[in-house]
């Protein structure tokens, strides 16, 4: 059984760091079209830093298991924010420009579909381990 833990608890880490993943894929497309006066108030994407867990030390650290993965931090994009004519804006500097993210959705989506993908291997991870637990108990069984 030891070994069955270590494979869903492997996948669940996954599962887990691809929702933070899709969440801050989320909040950067609900984001990418706000503006904001200055470059400093700017919203600016954020990305999911994913780290592995591959050696002992973690499963002194809280982990069941060696593998697996776990948000190690999560770190903004520092491409500049874009500037936009909008002297009717009230948030517009002197000059009549304000500050839109930098958030670009083509960049957004191609994230969305990859942790998507990997949500969908890992659970088939789970699934398929699962499966042949089962038969392995049923051949135990007979």
């Amino acid at each position: 059984m030891a070994s069955f833990d270590n494979i869903i608890g492997v996948a669940g880490s996954a599962i887990n760091a691809q929702l933070t993943r899709l969440n801050a894929t989320a909040s950067n497309l609900a984001n990418a079209s706000t503006v904001a006066g200055t470059d400093a108030e700017a919203f600016r994407a954020k990305r999911a830093v994913f780290k592995a867990l591959v050696d002992e030390q973690y499963t002194q650290a809280g982990s069941p298991f060696v593998g697996g993965v776990f948000i190690e931090r999560m770190s903004v994009d520092p491409a500049p924010a874009r500037m936009v004519f909008q002297p009717g804006n009230p948030l517009a500097n002197k000059e009549g420009y304000v500050f839109q993210s930098n958030v670009s959705e083509v960049t957004e989506m191609v994230e969305m579909m990859a942790a998507s993908r990997s949500y969908q291997n890992n659970v088939e991870v789970i699934n398929t381990a699962r499966q042949l637990l089962s038969r392995t108990l049923e051949i135990t069984k007979a």
